[in-house]
């Protein structure tokens, strides 16, 4: 008596890719299990894995943060260049462009438009707190600023991540926008990044220092930059200082809040910064 014959090979049903039902494979995902094609195959310490489980672990792996607690950024000093980029369009549409451009985004405190021809912060312009920050008119001025700019912009994105680096960059240059506000002589036009520039200095010198490195060049440079801002005619002290005093606010932030609760310290940081700013806007407006 013989037994049940023996099955044939060709007669059993050939796996096929989960993804992909009219490629036959005989590789599985070795987390789950799945056929898979070599079109999604990919590479694991152990045999390949499915995109479908490498999308699942991507997804439950902690990612790595930078000592400010943002993500670590791909490509250190990307925003640095968008803004860079910013500055630079602006100054060409200032420079050779229409005049009303630098006319409605310079920094004037108070000009009524019967007087100056356009309306300064305290007649509604609020826009030129920020557009300000950008706009350059000499090309001395421009290169200095993208200059100092381009040095301490992608070292601070790598202590930062992208999202704290601008917010950090539009913060200070607002924050010295704002002291411009209160202690420039009415009707005198304001301009430059110099005092978003200022801030990143300052920030920088914080955390360096709190991480141990050696910032006596940094302070040496700051300390020629804070004399020339207070003796050279033309150069808005009110706005580097603005900038600058911010900047070491957060630079403090940065470095020193808790690690369990950084997220919140940095948010009432600029939350608090930004809703002062605010009131003292609407305050002289008032006033």
């Amino acid at each position: 008596m013989t037994g049940p014959p023996a099955p044939d090979p060709q007669s059993e049903a050939t796996p096929r890719c989960y993804r992909h039902p009219d490629r036959e494979t005989w590789i599985r995902c070795q987390r789950c299990g799945r056929p898979i094609c070599p079109d999604c195959m990919r590479p694991a310490s152990v045999g390949f894995h499915c995109p479908d489980c490498v999308a699942e672990g991507a997804r439950t792996q902690r990612q790595p943060r930078t000592v400010g607690g943002g993500f670590v950024p791909q490509t250190p000093g990307r925003v640095t260049i968008a803004l860079i980029a910013v500055n630079v369009v602006v100054f060409v549409l200032a420079r050779f462009g229409s005049t009303e451009i630098y006319a409605q985004t310079v920094m004037l405190p108070d000009c009524a438009p019967r007087r100056c021809g356009v309306s300064g912060v305290d007649q509604g312009a609020w826009w030129r707190l920020i557009t300000s920050v950008f706009l350059h008119t000499e090309l001395l001025h421009i290169l200095f600023n993208m200059y100092a700019l381009w040095i301490f912009g992608p070292v601070l994105e790598r202590f930062l991540g992208y999202a704290r680096f601008l917010a950090l960059y539009l913060t200070c240059g607002i924050a010295g926008s704002v002291v411009v506000l209160y202690f420039s002589p009415e009707g005198q036009g304001t301009l430059g990044a110099s005092g978003a520039i200022f801030g990143l200095f300052g920030t920088a010198i914080i955390m360096m220092r709190a991480r141990g490195m050696d910032v006596t060049s940094l302070l040496v440079l700051l300390g020629i930059n804070l004399v020339i801002t207070f003796t050279v005619p033309n150069i808005s002290w009110q706005g580097h200082l603005g900038g600058l005093l911010a900047g070491l606010m957060f630079g403090a932030v940065f470095a020193y809040a808790p690690r369990a609760h950084r997220n919140l310290v940095q948010g009432l940081a600029f939350g608090g910064l930004w809703a002062a700013m605010i009131a003292l806007v609407v305050a002289h407006a008032a006033g």
